[in-house]
């Protein structure tokens, strides 16, 4: 009987890339495309500070369409404070549903205001939903547990200040991309074994999951995906320092170790077929459906990580966003949507 192979040989076999989204990361500048390591991290997390400029209150606030406010919350044991960013459709009154979102950047770069300007434009207005941006510490300089707590303090504060934000408690999302992803599944972990909020879904997108990077997927996209397995060592390192891929690692570290998934929101999750995440995103999946929740998995062929930032316009990323807008608009229409059922 032959061998299982080995992922290594067979990463010449990638899945070809969509020729729409071939195109534009073919276009990207050669040093878009090198991957972090820990001798340029430095250099790589100022060069994305710089080129990521944060929008203003009144840039975000798009000719008054906007009410939005920069907010500074207790952080975890009072230790430091923590950065939110709330923006809501103007003039509309009763508490509205809100979507508690965490950037993407591996951990390592992103902030909490860049990321607004398209979830304002592609869901608040249309859904009626307020969007509340958490800015978590950032590694190497912050370590688990710091950004995850970070995120939890603000998610705690927010559901206990919800009629002062004009939201409403019993209707909050947590979402999303990247290494956000991740962060929005730990959350959803921490809430339920804290009693923490009640939430009513997370939204996962090419979520960061797994800190042992050993995915049949990560090994066949290395060197290959805008993302691949030697910029996620960097960041899950950068991040774990010497309790990177420890055995005891807990679930809110890297969500793919957590053994109960159980009573969870459900999830929406989606990833490339030609990303490095491909494989522990469809895994999550599958481990809650086997715990008897929900969850809504899309593997969108020939996509490369992030495809739908670096090719908006391609057919691939319209039909991706379309995706993600039906799942939360069925999600907020739901009518036991205050009780967070999760099954």
């Amino acid at each position: 009987m032959p061998s299982k192979p080995d992922p290594v040989s067979m990463a010449w076999n990638a899945p070809p890339f969509d020729p729409e989204l071939s195109v534009a990361l073919t276009a990207l500048a050669d040093e878009a495309r090198q991957p972090f390591t820990r001798e340029n991290l430095a250099f790589r997390q100022e060069r994305d500070a710089a080129a990521r400029p944060r929008p203003t209150v009144l840039e975000l606030q798009a000719d008054g369409r906007f009410e939005v406010a920069e907010l500074r919350v207790p952080g975890a044991q009072g230790v430091q404070d923590v950065s939110l960013v709330s923006a809501r459709p103007a003039g509309i009154a009763g508490p509205l549903p809100v979507l508690y979102y965490m950037h993407g950047g591996g951990m390592i770069t992103g902030n909490a205001w860049s990321v607004l300007p398209r979830l304002l434009r592609e869901w608040a207005l249309t859904l009626d939903l307020a969007v509340i941006s958490v800015d978590y510490r950032l590694a190497p300089q912050a370590q688990y547990p710091e950004p995850v707590e970070d995120c939890y303090a603000g998610l705690a504060w927010l559901s206990a200040h919800a009629a002062g934000l004009g939201i409403d408690a019993g209707r909050i999302i947590v979402g999303g991309k990247s290494a956000g992803g991740g962060l929005a599944a730990a959350l959803a972990l921490l809430s339920r074994d804290r009693g923490g909020p009640t939430l009513i879904g997370q939204l996962l997108m090419c979520p960061m999951l797994d800190d042992r990077n050993n995915t049949f997927s990560s090994h066949q996209m290395a060197g290959i995906d805008i993302w691949d397995r030697t910029s996620n060592a960097t960041a899950w390192h950068a991040l774990l320092g010497k309790r990177h891929g420890a055995a005891d690692l807990p679930p809110y570290a890297a969500p793919a170790r957590a053994t109960d998934l159980s009573e969870l929101p459900p999830a929406y999750i989606d990833v490339g077929s030609a990303e490095t995440f491909r494989d522990e995103g469809v895994a999550y999946a599958n481990a809650i459906w086997q715990a008897g929740g929900q969850a809504e998995l899309h593997v969108w062929p020939g996509a490369f990580h992030g495809f739908d930032t670096f090719a908006p316009r391609a057919a691939l990323s319209q039909d991706a966003r379309n995706a993600r807008f039906r799942w939360l608009r069925r999600i907020l229409a739901q009518p036991d949507a205050n009780s967070g059922s999760a099954c």
